[in-house]
């Protein structure tokens, strides 16, 4: 199965590679995005392997991929930036976006229509000015529970699938949430990544403490569990945004320990992103802050760096071609 790797960038759109990173192509301005936007989230529907969704600095644009053509779908969110967005694995019509400044909305027909969401997300903040929703996840096992991160704002939940949300921050050192995720092992357990480290909560987010990790900085920005939903977790860490270096951890055991997962060559800037897909577990990409790309064919054993190296990065995602 031949992957194509998608990478939203800042200021450069969208780029694509069908072999690995070596090789890199970019969608211009006549494929309906401008080819200067900032692309800051990706999502699929495995159902309908020829679309792709981006959230950029214009809304929300619909990705043919037999065509290479981009459709606006126009919403209240033409003019904000659509920093997340996410899909039910229950019922893949019902996407939620998250966008800076700091707000929520929901699609129930697969993207092709949008409501905000009366939440009541905090507006300003010193560090960023404008709050921004990082990343939100549903739970897979449980439909009613969805986790949306702030930078900066904390952690927000809900309980009926996304449709309400409430703040759920108890204990966290930081509200400057990057990453999230949950993760089932008879027991479920919620990750968050801060710049001050990383925090786990066993009881559904209404506490939380902050896990210290083996190394030279608590900054942490993506947390992913690998797609064959084995335990095994990546995890970004490095000495800031954008940063100068930083490690790709692994966890082997469901986020008790971790170990470097031993990027090649260089790091020249903080690790940010990591894509999985259940299509092909074994295959996993990484991306640092200003663009290096990595890819691994063994579940993340080993690594390999790409030839090409874009400028900064903000979404990765892969798909079967």
């Amino acid at each position: 199965m031949q992957p194509r790797l998608f990478l939203g960038t800042i200021g450069l759109s969208l780029w694509y590679s069908d072999d690995f990173g070596e090789s890199l192509g970019r969608y211009l301005s006549d494929s309906g995005l401008y080819s200067e936007s900032r692309v800051w989230a990706l999502n699929r529907d495995p159902r309908v392997p020829d679309e792709i969704l981006a959230g950029t600095d214009s809304g929300v644009y619909r990705l043919d991929r037999k065509t290479g053509h981009f459709t606006h779908i126009a919403s209240l969110m033409d003019s904000l930036c659509v920093w997340s967005l996410a899909r039910s694995p229950h019922d893949p019509s019902v996407i939620l976006a998250g966008t800076r400044p700091a707000a929520l909305f929901r699609s129930e027909d697969g993207g092709r229509s949008w409501r905000r969401l009366e939440v009541g997300l905090p507006e300003t903040c010193r560090a960023v000015l404008l709050p921004r929703v990082t990343q939100i996840v549903f739970d897979s096992e449980d439909r009613d529970l969805v986790l949306a991160g702030l930078e900066i704002g904390g952690v927000w939940r809900s309980s009926d699938g996304g449709k309400t949300f409430a703040e759920a921050s108890a204990g966290m050192a930081s509200d400057d949430v990057h990453g999230l995720a949950i993760l089932h092992n008879g027991n479920r357990t919620l990750f968050a990544t801060t710049n001050k480290g990383l925090h786990v909560s066993h009881d559904d987010g209404a506490s939380w403490t902050l896990q210290p990790l083996d190394s030279p900085w608590q900054y942490t920005r993506s947390i992913v569990p690998r797609a064959d939903r084995s335990g095994v977790l990546f995890l970004t860490n490095g000495d800031g945004p954008p940063g100068s270096t930083g490690r790709l951890l692994r966890s082997r055991d469901r986020g008790a320990h971790w170990e470097d997962a031993q990027l090649p060559g260089e790091i020249l800037s903080t690790p940010w992103c990591v894509a999985t897909d259940p299509a092909d577990p074994s295959l996993l990409f990484a991306s640092t802050s200003l663009g290096q790309v990595f890819y691994s064919k063994d579940g993340g054993e080993s690594w390999v760096k790409a030839r090409r190296q874009l400028g900064e990065t903000r979404a990765l995602l892969w798909a079967p071609n």
